[in-house]
């Protein structure tokens, strides 16, 4: 499927405000499932330095310098992208045998530290909804996170929150609702209860509603064999060519579209956000 994402974000200051360093994650990801086509990122003001690196966790993220006062930002984005993942299980796992709570094999238990957590050390509420899932799963790695995304989905109320950091995951369960970026969170927190090494990522999700005002989120967890696999509990699903990744992160705030900051006194600010994905069907060349 070819993807075509036009995000346009801009934020706008009652007074001019000096503009600290900007990190911005809008670059798609490009991997064995993601072609990236084209990519085309205008920053309004134009920073006086600009550049493009690789965070530690492999993220694409533009740096961004800027001298003077403004009383706007907006960065306008378009990307093409040729989603390839039509089949989310086609792989085939290396450690069939080995029920849950996974412990994975040594080469691969310490390469994964950063995104696995002692299963002790979650809390009640997660590790109780871990659990039910690892039932269902019959404590089987690969058929885990599915069935996760699937209780989520089910037990969950999806909301639209545009502002604010993700709620930990006990609170989400609490309420028993949550927007996309809280569900992502109980989610990786309760395959980590169950010793999976997980991670957030954040990106776009198409769907028939075209226009939208703000990125998606899920999880990616890692199976021996199959690699980083997404799942998207708001949705209850195994991700495939309808997802497009931007960033993925131990901590959801290393995944955010954009960080920064900027110095004024007594300053209202406020964003607005569009995004638009069109997509075409039928094979990619």
């Amino acid at each position: 499927m070819r993807i075509t994402i036009r995000h346009r974000t801009s934020y706008t200051f009652d007074t001019p405000v000096f503009l600290e360093p900007h990190v911005i994650r809008l670059r798609p990801r490009a991997d064995g499932s993601t072609r990236l086509v084209d990519f085309a990122l205008n920053i309004s003001p134009e920073p006086v330095v600009r550049t493009d690196n690789l965070d530690p966790e492999g993220n694409v993220v533009i740096r961004a310098w800027f001298e003077g006062e403004w009383s706007r930002l907006r960065l306008d984005t378009r990307a093409v992208v040729d989603t390839l993942l039509t089949d989310p299980f086609g792989f085939l796992v290396t450690e069939p045998d080995r029920p849950l709570p996974h412990a994975y094999t040594p080469d691969f238990y310490e390469r994964l530290a950063l995104y696995r957590r002692p299963p002790a050390a979650a809390h009640p509420a997660v590790r109780d909804l871990a659990l039910a899932a690892a039932t269902e799963s019959e404590r089987v790695p690969a058929r885990f996170p599915l069935a996760l995304a699937r209780r989520i989905r089910a037990d969950f109320v999806r909301e639209t929150r545009p502002e604010g950091a993700p709620l930990a995951p006990e609170a989400t369960i609490a309420v028993g609702r949550g927007a996309c970026r809280d569900l992502a969170v109980l989610f990786v927190a309760c395959c980590q209860a169950m010793g999976l090494a997980a991670r957030f990522a954040s990106g776009y999700a198409h769907s028939e509603k075209a226009t939208s005002t703000e990125l998606h989120a899920w999880g990616e967890v890692f199976l021996q064999g199959g690699g980083w696999r997404g799942y998207d509990p708001s949705q209850g699903l195994a991700v495939t060519d309808r997802h497009v990744t931007v960033a993925a992160a131990a901590n959801p705030r290393d995944a955010a579209p954009v960080t920064g900051a900027f110095r004024g006194d007594g300053v209202t600010a406020s964003l607005s956000a569009e995004i638009e994905l069109e997509a075409s069907q039928g094979p990619v060349p």
